[in-house]
């Protein structure tokens, strides 16, 4: 198929392709020029409503299902995904605005949940139980929780929907996505590989909306739905759980951070460069986990900071389909705005620029990559999630010091390391507050590992075996008179 085809103007609903009920539709926008790409549904609550009760009719048939069953449908989705790969990442590049090589990393990242969770299916084991009576046996099954809403973000519009959907679905869960409004035609293409794929009709489901507040509401307080997983910010993460709570619903939450990127006086300086710029521009720095602190030993600060700045320096910033460009679009002007004003008030406490600090003529949503010295742990800059492609670089002298400087924060999701000690690694490891820890590497995201935080950063896991335990429910059956 080729990027037009996948572009859809309707909502996805019990296996149909619908409008709003209100007839009222929503503008898809590319951040790179403006231009228009598409009108999709803007669904109210009566929409969400019917999306939530088409999914529970489809879950008392679909729980029933085999797990090759539905493992064999989830390998169909990802080979429909990775031969569809460049024209999807077109559609991710238009739509959210990331340069295209990163954009097709993110399709292919997307079909290896679906691969990895087809998988899974068959792995849900249960277990016996020795006895405390000779007439009893004890055991375990695990089960499908049943309706789950997904809301997902719009900086990784086409993974965090395989994060969510591959497990749930794998599990014999149905499910009704909710993707951001600024981009959802990445999830409606996926919907669309789904029908493809021979998943049923209400097993998944797409609702498009510019009304998250109260079709979210309805997501987190209709009783049908069991299990909420949201990725975004931790004030919404903080609303969406005690919506759920009122229904005590399973819930998990990736949610944001501030990830420290420590770089030791041992580590291999060309690889701690190249980790963190892989790691801090990345989609222009909108990621969850990109680094948003480096800490840099005293002994080789001035080095670190003059390659880092080289490198900085000779960035390209474009249209995320050109391909020499580096550092596309940030999502809207909202983004550049916040951008500008951090830079500009670290300027203002004493933060010295070494590299951009301020827009840039590409477009009114691009802004120049900048690095920043002399930040301070009290500067507003050092304690907010920048999401964006602003570098504050810290000198620190020895490890306990820089240890509990970058523990000092609420967030826990990621963190990085470099160092060639090993007795480095395990203590430092051991001791950073967070849910992951990179040591020398700074793209740690697979389908294979674990992925979540601790403290405000969320709970819950995603990827990996345990990604599937949150949307199972672990049931104990005790049989008498053996």
């Amino acid at each position: 198929m080729s990027f037009a085809e996948f572009v859809k103007e309707s909502a996805y609903i019990n296996g149909e392709w619908v409008t709003a009920a209100s007839q009222e539709t929503m503008e898809v926008i590319n951040p790179a020029d403006g231009s228009f790409l598409a009108a999709v549904p803007d669904l109210g609550v009566e929409d969400a409503t019917r999306a939530i009760e088409a999914a529970e009719v489809a879950f008392k048939s679909w729980k029933k299902t085999t797990a090759k069953e539905r493992a064999v449908i989830l390998r169909r989705w990802f080979e429909l995904i990775t031969e569809n790969a460049d024209a999807l990442a077109e559609l991710l590049t238009k739509e959210q605005g990331k340069p295209l090589r990163e954009a097709k990393g993110e399709v292919l990242s997307c079909a290896s949940f679906f691969e990895w969770y087809g998988e899974e299916a068959k792995r849900t084991y249960g277990e016996t139980i020795p006895s405390n009576m000779g007439s009893t046996r004890l055991l375990t099954v695990k089960q499908p929780i049943g309706v789950v809403a997904a809301i997902t973000p719009w900086n990784f519009p086409i993974s965090m929907i395989a994060r969510k959907a591959a497990p749930a679905i794998a599990a014999g869960c149905t499910i009704v996505i909710k993707p951001a409004e600024d981009t959802p035609l990445c999830a409606l293409a996926l919907a669309a590989l789904a029908e493809q794929a021979g998943v049923p009709a209400g097993v998944i489901n797409v609702i498009t909306t510019k009304r998250p507040i109260e079709v979210g509401r309805e997501l987190c307080t209709n009783p049908i739905v069991r299990k909420v997983s949201f990725t975004g910010s931790t004030p919404v993460g903080k609303i969406i759980l005690g919506m759920s709570a009122q229904t005590v619903k399973k819930a998990s939450m990736e949610l944001g951070g501030n990830a420290p990127f420590i770089v030791f006086d041992d580590a291999d300086l060309d690889a701690a460069v190249a980790g963190a710029i892989a790691s801090k521009y990345r989609n222009a720095g909108q990621t969850c986990i990109c680094t948003n602190r480096i800490y840099v030993q005293a002994g080789i600060y001035d080095e670190f900071v003059a390659r880092y700045q080289a490198v900085v320096e000779g960035m390209t910033i474009g249209s995320g389909m050109d391909a020499d460009t580096d550092i596309g679009p940030l999502i809207n002007a909202a983004a550049v705005n916040k951008t500008d004003g951090l830079v500009k008030r670290a300027l203002e406490e004493g933060a010295e620029l070494k590299v951009g600090g301020d827009r840039h003529p590409a477009g009114d949503r691009f802004y120049q990559p900048t690095v920043l010295t002399n930040i301070t742990e009290d500067m507003e800059i050092a304690q907010a999630e920048l999401f964006s492609p602003i570098s504050t670089v810290f000198k620190f002298a020895e490890e306990s010091e820089v240890v509990e400087r970058a523990n000092n924060t609420p967030y826990g999701l990621a963190a990085y390391v470099y160092t060639r000690d090993v007795g480095r690694v395990w203590r430092v490891s051991e001791d950073l507050e967070y849910g992951m820890v990179g040591v020398n590497e700074g793209m740690i995201s697979n389908e294979l590992a674990p992925f979540g935080g601790v403290k405000e950063s969320g709970v819950g896991r995603e990827g990996s075996k345990h990604g599937m335990d949150d949307y199972m429910e672990l049931k104990y059956i005790c049989m008498g008179g053996i």
